[in-house]
């Protein structure tokens, strides 16, 4: 059984928004591959390490299937498929963000969380285009803290796109 490590995301009141709205927004930061993220912490309900999950037939390959978690069904989809980020292996650092999103759970596989990092409007530029190239509409921006680039998503909207329609049917 995995440790559970979670995260208090108790709405904060009028007082504490506007406080934070000053100071910053706070970001966890994961990493996929390479690369390091950042989703809104709201939108984290807990942190779990990587435990098997039960396959469900004819799902897509970034959905890895679902767990039960403390009664709840609730989907795991792997980033790492879903961004094509090559070969995935799971280790002792792979672990499973689980999401409040849309008045739905969902987790989330990641190579890892890092920590937690709170940013200014200065240090978050805007989302670069890239035509058609590159879906970009997940992205929120990019923050730079002591020399560290993060690509800033929108969790939300992510997992409640089109294609993510998908998570709906699995955890039914």
């Amino acid at each position: 059984m995995a440790d559970v490590q979670s995260i208090q995301t108790a709405a904060p009141s009028r007082r504490d928004t506007q406080n934070t709205e000053a100071a910053g927004q706070e970001f966890l930061v994961f990493t996929l591959g390479a690369e390091e993220y950042g989703i809104d912490i709201l939108k984290v309900q807990e942190i779990r390490g990587y435990d098997n999950v039960t396959r469900i037939a004819n799902a897509p390959g970034f959905i890895k299937g679902v767990i039960n978690l403390r009664g709840i069904i609730v989907p795991i989809v792997d980033m790492r498929i879903k961004f094509n980020l090559g070969r995935v292996e799971y280790d002792n650092q792979t672990v499973v963000i689980i999401l409040n999103v849309a008045h739905r759970v969902v987790g989330m596989v990641v190579d890892g969380v890092s920590d937690v990092l709170t940013l200014t409007q200065e240090q978050v530029m805007p989302a670069p285009e890239f035509g058609g190239t590159l879906a970009t509409e997940y992205l929120t921006g990019l923050g730079t803290v002591d020399g560290r680039m993060l690509i800033l998503m929108d969790i939300e909207k992510l997992m409640t796109s089109r294609e993510m329609e998908l998570i709906d049917s699995v955890g039914a």
